[in-house]
């Protein structure tokens, strides 16, 4: 049942590259989709329950920083607004709930995520360090978004992406976490496309 979970939220990221793919082989330039943003979110939302019931706080840690990142980019393409009230509330509170509710037991919270012997400390620390530089893409992306007043995917983006990748598909690899390296693997190409196209619009 876990991995179902996590297999879905793989499938959302695994979709929302392939469609982000097409889209640029089309426009011969990399672009940056509503789509992409909306399998983004119910991908990261599937992604945070699956790192709960994992208890691996560095798929938790990578899934809140870069959650808020992607209902930005839907409101900057006027998409956050068109969705129902109801869902963008539920979308929108969970994970602060979520935290709220891990706090609310400090001590619980350690041993459940920080002393947990089937992740050793050092491992965790490498897998959040992977999260993080992962998820770091999507910062860079807000800023550099912010700046030029619409939503893009520039170059750092995809380079951030293939570096972060790599070193979760390690701590996948160690953790024997079919779901990761799975969901991982597949972006790996797309990344390297990626990277390609905005290299030759550039000449």
């Amino acid at each position: 049942m876990i991995y179902i979970v996590g297999f879905l939220a793989q499938l959302l990221f695994s979709a929302r590259l392939l469609l982000q793919w097409i889209m640029s082989e089309k426009a011969k330039k990399v672009v940056s989709p509503s789509i992409f943003w909306k399998l983004s979110l119910l991908g990261a939302y599937l992604l945070f329950i699956y790192g709960w019931l994992r208890d691996d706080f560095a798929i938790i840690l990578g899934q809140l920083i870069s959650y808020y990142i992607y209902i930005w980019n839907l409101n900057k393409k006027e998409s956050w607004q068109k969705m129902p009230a109801r869902i963008r509330y539920i979308l929108a509170l969970t994970p602060v709930v979520a935290v709220l509710f891990m706090l609310k037991d400090a001590r619980g919270f350690v041993e459940q995520f920080f002393l947990n012997e089937n992740i050793p400390l050092w491992l965790l620390l490498f897998g959040s360090m992977g999260q993080i530089i992962f998820t770091l893409r999507f910062v860079y992306q807000w800023v550099y978004s912010m700046k030029k007043n619409e939503s893009l995917l520039p170059l750092g983006f995809w380079l951030i992406s293939l570096t972060g990748s790599l070193i979760i598909v390690a701590y996948a690899l160690y953790r024997r976490d079919p779901v990761l390296i799975l969901g991982q693997s597949t972006g790996l190409v797309v990344y390297c496309r990626n990277i390609y196209l905005l290299r030759r619009e550039r000449g």
